[in-house]
């Protein structure tokens, strides 16, 4: 849970997913599901994106952590979702467009691409890992995804 500010007017209520790439999405199966038993829920590919993913589960309900094993469709190609092992992190919010628009007005930069549906089928944006002149706040190195949370897990959350 966000401490509480006044001035914020949404809430970080918990990690929604952790992102890991590689050039070969096999052998991260073989450590997060063979070795390690964590549950597969579904996969996701987006050329797009350059994304071919497996989408894992870590526990369960609100509780419930996404684990995304991903690999590149073409691993010339941009997001290059296998040049950091620890692609992204997933923050579940409460009000994504208020979160958004809040954030963006306090200078932090959003990467291109807006709010959109994501792979679990929630809407989702990126904080940028990088800042600029126009966006002094970013995420210093490490691509943040906003997660706009359902209900059964703002129930639990908030």
């Amino acid at each position: 849970m966000t401490t509480p500010n006044p001035d914020r007017p949404f809430k970080v209520l918990g990690i929604q997913q952790v992102a890991i790439g590689g050039l070969d999405k096999q052998q991260l199966r073989t450590l997060w599901v063979d070795k390690l038993g964590l549950t597969p829920k579904g996969t996701f590919k987006s050329a797009s994106e350059n994304v071919d993913e497996d989408i894992l589960a870590l526990g369960h309900g609100a509780h419930e952590v996404e684990v995304d094993l991903m690999q590149p469709m073409d691993p010339d190609k941009k997001p290059a979702v296998h040049a950091t092992p620890l692609n992204h992190i997933g923050l579940w919010v409460d009000d994504l467009p208020l979160a958004v628009q809040w954030l963006t007005a306090q200078g932090v930069r959003f990467a291109p691409g807006g709010i959109r549906r994501g792979a679990s089928g929630h809407d989702i944006c990126f904080i940028h890992p990088k800042s600029n002149a126009e966006f002094p706040v970013a995420g210093e190195g490490v691509l943040i995804e906003l997660v706009q949370a359902p209900p059964e897990v703002m129930a639990v959350l908030t």
